[in-house]
């Protein structure tokens, strides 16, 4: 190693199934992190994640991740009931912490994450996945550079069939990809929220959730989640004053699309009618070239980065704990038949 190269940061993972075997592959590959423990109570994801990275040590018990004075960071993948215990015993252990999605189950739980790693100057990020995928942050950039002009109102979808949770419903688990988005491209801040939904497969457990989230300046995000339903679509549509954009993450290649269409109102005191007073602009429609850079290598990469640079990640703690205030504002929501709750 150079002389004037930081030694590599130090990872331990906790949790190593499903999702977090992605984790684990992006940030083996990372130069500037060494990963050296994997850790999960399933014995296969163990022998899987030794397997694949040779020199790890694997343990089924959290606390030797936690007693590993070595390890700089924890990753945290694990089912979302998990993450509040487990992330707060590694940042008092004095570790950097990375934590998938949401932060925590509770606002009051994602408060204390936030306090701790701020009193104790340690990094804390959420896995905001498509905050650093390459259309998302397309649409992003042009929306900071002005070019949709005021975002009016967006809409996204998410659903398909499965994976069905027991401990968190439909939006809990699926709709803090999109909460984050329509934070990131909304100027303003959110101020209610309103969501409805039904449970058709488990008690209580909402398979299918209707929100709509509304913001300071009058703007509007609307979220579709369901795990019950015949199509697998990720789709978010964005209407701006300018420019519309609509983010199709299904497709192979052509996964924003940006119509320069819009409506304005010339007249809107005096006018006589309709006609007179509301023009429509139909333009054309254009597909831009993005890469095709892996989001979860990106996202990775940013938590690494964070930590050799001192700096809070981009998706920090506090980010995540304004998608936490909004789900739990749903959930009371849910629980009161749709009625709309301040934020």
């Amino acid at each position: 190693m150079p002389a004037n190269q930081p030694a590599p940061i130090r990872l331990a993972q906790i949790g190593v199934g499903y999702w977090g075997r992605n984790l684990l592959r992006n940030f083996a590959a990372i130069d500037q992190a060494d990963v050296v423990g994997a850790c999960d109570t399933q014995e296969e994801a163990r022998n899987a994640a030794a397997a694949n990275h040779a020199g790890i040590y694997t343990t089924s018990d959290i606390q030797d991740v936690l007693n590993d004075d070595s390890v700089d960071a924890v990753v945290i993948a694990t089912e979302t009931p998990q993450h509040f215990l487990m992330a707060e015993a590694a940042l008092r252990a004095g570790k950097h912490v990375f934590v998938e999605k949401p932060l925590a189950q509770t606002v009051a739980q994602a408060e204390r994450l936030v306090a701790l790693a701020e009193e104790k100057n340690l990094r804390l990020m959420v896995g905001h996945l498509l905050l650093y995928h390459p259309a998302f942050r397309h649409v992003e950039d042009l929306i900071q550079r002005g070019e949709l002009g005021d975002i009016q109102y967006l809409y996204s979808t998410r659903v398909n069939l499965g994976i069905v949770r027991q401990r968190e419903n439909a939006f809990e688990s699926l709709a803090p990809h999109d909460l984050s988005v329509a934070l990131a491209y909304i100027n303003s801040q959110p101020v209610a929220i309103a969501a409805q939904g039904s449970a058709y497969l488990q008690k209580s457990i909402e398979d299918v959730v209707f929100a709509t989230v509304f913001f300071e300046n009058g703007a509007l995000a609307h979220i579709h989640t369901s795990w019950l339903d015949p199509h697998k679509i990720r789709k978010t549509t964005v209407v701006g004053t300018k420019q519309m954009a609509v983010i199709n993450d299904m497709e192979p290649s052509e996964k924003v699309r940006l119509y320069d269409k819009g409506a304005e109102v010339s007249n809107p005191d005096g006018y006589t009618g309709f006609a007179e007073s509301v023009s429509v602009r139909s333009g054309s429609i254009v597909i831009p070239k993005i890469g095709n850079e892996e989001p979860l290598r990106r996202e990775c990469e940013e938590f690494v980065a964070s930590i050799v640079e001192s700096r809070p990640p981009r998706t920090d703690g506090r980010s995540g704990l304004t998608v936490v205030r909004l789900l739990e504002a749903a959930k009371h929501s849910l629980e009161a038949g749709g009625t709309r709750i301040d934020v």
